[in-house]
C-alpha cells in the first residue's frame, strides 16, 4: 500500500466517521424520542383501551339474554354506532385459510383482513440463551397491534365507522375467499381475495354494492388505514433497522421512501395519484397495489422503535380509495407479501423493483444491471454462493485490470526515481518547501504522474460502494452458507466475545474481516518495502493503523461483503506479483523515464503550475524569515 493509497484511504474513513457522528442521533435526541415514542404509547395504548372498553360493553349490552334487553333495543343501539351495518356489529370471530405452495394465509373474519402469513420457503435465525443460531418460522403481518381497516362514513353516525369492528361473512371456495359485511336490503360492503399458484401474489377487490343510501352523500373515496410493526427478522439488527421504511410510487414519477434512518419521518403524496405503497424489512416486503385506477392519495409515516421493542417500526400509511358513490363501486388491487426478489418484484410491473435497495443513481445502476446480473448467470452455473462470490471478484477484478496495471505501473516508475529523489532530498535536506518544489520539478521532468498510483483507485471506488450495498440487499445471500458462515447476508461469527467493543466492532470476532485485515497488512508490507517514508515517518505507521481500524466496521458488515475483500486482497496480491515479474520490464521503464527527461517539456498543465506554486510560497517564506531576522536585531 503506497503513500497515496494511505491518503485516499485515510479520507474515506475521516469521512465515514465524520458521516456515522453526523447521521447519529445524539443522547438529547435519543432521550427526546424515546419520551415522545413513550408519550405515542401510551395515547395508543390509552385509545385501545378506549375502544375495547367500549367494545365490551357493546358485546355484554347486546349479548345479554333478551329477557333484560328486547332485541329492537339492542338493534337501536347498535344503529346509533353503525347505521347500515348494524347487522354486522355482531357475530363471533373465525379464522379461515388460504394456502399454496410457498405461503400460508391466514384470515379473520373480524374485519375481513389478513391476521399472518407464513413464508414456507424462508425462516428467521434467531439465537437461544446460549448465543446459538436456530431457525424459526418466518411471518408476515402477524403482529397483533397491526390494522388494516376501511373507514366506512356512513348516513347517521357521526363518525365513520371502522370495518375492522364488522363481522364478514365469509365464503370460500377453491383458493379464493370472500368476506362480506352486510348493510342488508341486498347492499354490502365486500372484500374478495384469490390466491395464485406458486405466487406470494394476492388478487385483491372490494365492492361496494348499492351503498350509496348506506354512505353519506357525496363521499368521493374511503380511506383505508394500513398500521404494521416490522418484525425483527434478521440477526443483523443494525443492517434490519437501517433498511426497514415504507417505500411508494406516484403515478408518472420514481419511486420514493421514507427515509430509513431517521427515528421519525413522514410523506404525504401532495394529492398525487399513487401505484403501490410497500412496508420493507431488508429482505421481505407487504406490498399493496392497486391495479388499473389509481389510489387518490397517500399518507406515510415511519417511527422507528426503541432497540428494548420485540418490533423494529412502526409504519402506517392512510390510503384514499376513489368511489362514484357507493352504489355498483369496485377496486380492485394486488397484495404482494414476500421476499425481495429482483425478479419476482419486476415482473409485478410499476417498477416495483425499487423495493430492493441497492442504492440510488449510478450505484443503484451498478447493482442493478451490472453486477446482479453477472451474479444471477454465475449462480445459475454454481451452487455455492461463496464460490460465487469468489468468480465475482475474479471478474470484477479482471474488468479492472487495466486501471490496476496502470497503478502498478505508476508505482514502479516511482520506485525507479527513489535514487534521484534521495539526492534530491539530501541537497535540500534544510529545507522542506524546496524540496517539495523540486520533487515535482523531478516528477516533470521525468514524465511520471504523482497521482497516477493513486486516481485508478479512486475510479474503483463507485463499484467497492456498490458492492457495499450489494450484499446486504441480495436475499439469495440470506442465510447461504459458506466455510465457517452461515448467513452471508450478516457477519460470520467465529469466535463470540463475553464483552461488546464500541464503535460497531460488537461482540464477536469475524474471521473474515479479520482474514481481510491480516491479508491488507501483508500487502501493505510488500508494497511499502521500496517506499521513502524519511519525509512523512508517520506514514510507515498509519498504513497499518488504517486496515485495523477499518476492522472494527467490517466485523460486523455482511460475511459477503468481507470475504469478497477478501478474496480481492488475495487477487490484488496475486496480479502485483504477477504484473512487476512477468509483465513490467523495470530496465524498460527506466529507460523510458531517461528518454522522458530528454524530450523537450511542453508550457503550461498542471504540472508546472503546482510547481510554480511552490516556488511562489517559498519565496514568500523566506521574505517572512528575512523580515523576522531584521526584527531580531
Amino acid at each position: 500500500m503506497d503513500r497515496n493509497t494511505v491518503i485516499g484511504l485515510s479520507l474515506i474513513f475521516i469521512l465515514f466517521i465524520l458521516w456515522q457522528q453526523l447521521v447519529s442521533p445524539s443522547p438529547k435526541q435519543i432521550a427526546a424520542e424515546k419520551r415522545r415514542e413513550d408519550s405515542l404509547a401510551q395515547v395508543e395504548h390509552l385509545a385501545d383501551s378506549l375502544a375495547k372498553i367500549k367494545e365490551l360493553e357493546f358485546k355484554k349490552e347486546i349479548n345479554s339474554p333478551s329477557a333484560q334487553v328486547p332485541d329492537s333495543v339492542k338493534m337501536k343501539k347498535l344503529s346509533a354506532t353503525f347505521g347500515g351495518f348494524a347487522a354486522a356489529a355482531r357475530g363471533k370471530e373465525e379464522n379461515f385459510t388460504l394456502e399454496n405452495e410457498v405461503v400460508k394465509v391466514t384470515f379473520s373474519n373480524k374485519g375481513g383482513r389478513i391476521r399472518n402469513v407464513l413464508l414456507k420457503k424462508y425462516y428467521k435465525m434467531l439465537q437461544d440463551d446460549k448465543r446459538q443460531d436456530y431457525q424459526a418460522p418466518l411471518s408476515l403481518l402477524e403482529d397483533a397491534n397491526n390494522r388494516f381497516e376501511y373507514f366506512l362514513p356512513v348516513v347517521g353516525v357521526a363518525e365513520p365507522i371502522r370495518s375492522s369492528n364488522l363481522y364478514f361473512t365469509a365464503t370460500k371456495k377453491d383458493n379464493s375467499i370472500v368476506f362480506r359485511a352486510d348493510a342488508g336490503n341486498g347492499q354490502y360492503f365486500e372484500q374478495q381475495y384469490a390466491l395464485s399458484h406458486n405466487s406470494y401474489q394476492i388478487d385483491y377487490d372490494i365492492q361496494l354494492k348499492g351503498l350509496d343510501k348506506v354512505l353519506q352523500p357525496g363521499a368521493k373515496s374511503i380511506t383505508l388505514n394500513w398500521l404494521d410493526y416490522l418484525d425483527r427478522i434478521e440477526k443483523a439488527t443494525t443492517y434490519e433497522r437501517t433498511l426497514a421504511t415504507i417505500n411508494f410510487k406516484a403515478v408518472d414519477e420514481n419511486s420514493k421512501q421514507c427515509s430509513p434512518t431517521k427515528e421519525y419521518v413522514e410523506k404525504d403524496a401532495d394529492g398525487k395519484p399513487l401505484e403501490w405503497v410497500s412496508n420493507i424489512n431488508q429482505f421481505f416486503n407487504s406490498t399493496l397495489m392497486a391495479e388499473e385506477t389509481p389510489f387518490a392519495s397517500g399518507k406515510m409515516n415511519v417511527t422507528a422503535l426503541s432497540p428494548e421493542n420485540e418490533n423494529l417500526k412502526q409504519n402506517h400509511t392512510l390510503l384514499k380509495i376513489p368511489i362514484k358513490g357507493g352504489k355498483d363501486d369496485q377496486f380492485a388491487m394486488h397484495f404482494y407479501i414476500g421476499p425481495n426478489k429482483f425478479e419476482n418484484l419486476r415482473a409485478m410491473g410499476h417498477n416495483l423493483q425499487d423495493i430492493v435497495p441497492f442504492g440510488n443513481n449510478i450505484l443503484g445502476t451498478i447493482n442493478r444491471w451490472v453486477i446482479r446480473p453477472i451474479f444471477t448467470w454465475l449462480s445459475w452455473l454454481i451452487g455455492s454462493k461463496g464460490i460465487v462470490i469468489l468468480m465475482l471478484t475474479l471478474i470484477v477484478k479482471l474488468l479492472l485490470y487495466p486501471l490496476t496495471y496502470r497503478m502498478i505501473y505508476s508505482q514502479t516508475k516511482m520506485t525507479a526515481l527513489k535514487p534521484e529523489m534521495e539526492k534530491m532530498k539530501e541537497k535540500y535536506a534544510d529545507d522542506p518547501q524546496k524540496q517539495q518544489a523540486e520533487t515535482m520539478k523531478v516528477y516533470r521532468e521525468f514524465g511520471v504522474n504523482p497521482l497516477g498510483a493513486c486516481l485508478p483507485m479512486f475510479i474503483q471506488m463507485p463499484i467497492w460502494i456498490a458492492l457495499y450495498r450489494f450484499f446486504p440487499a441480495s436475499i439469495e445471500f440470506r442465510q447461504a452458507t459458506f466455510w465457517w458462515s452461515n448467513d452471508l447476508s450478516s457477519y460470520d461469527e467465529f469466535f463470540q466475545l463475553p464483552f461488546s467493543i464500541p464503535f460497531g466492532f460488537g461482540d464477536h470476532l469475524s474471521l473474515f474481516a479479520l482474514l481481510w485485515t491480516l491479508s491488507t497488512l501483508a500487502y501493505t508490507w510488500y508494497n511499502s518495502k521500496n517506499m521513502d517514508f524519511s519525509a512523512q515517518p508517520g506514514m510507515q505507521y498509519l498504513q497499518y493503523i488504517m486496515p485495523v481500524m477499518f476492522m472494527g466496521f467490517f466485523n460486523s458488515s455482511a460475511a459477503g461483503l468481507s470475504a469478497y475483500m477478501f478474496f480481492s486482497n488475495l487477487l490484488n496480491i496475486g496480479q502485483t506479483l504477477v504484473t512487476k515479474t512477468l509483465i513490467i520490464d523495470e530496465a524498460k521503464v527506466k529507460a523510458q523515464l531517461e528518454a522522458n527527461r530528454k524530450k523537450p517539456k511542453k508550457k503550461g498543465g498542471f504540472g508546472e503550475r503546482f510547481e510554480n506554486l511552490l516556488n511562489e510560497q517559498q519565496k514568500v517564506q523566506q521574505q517572512r524569515e528575512a523580515e523576522a531576522k531584521k526584527k531580531k536585531k
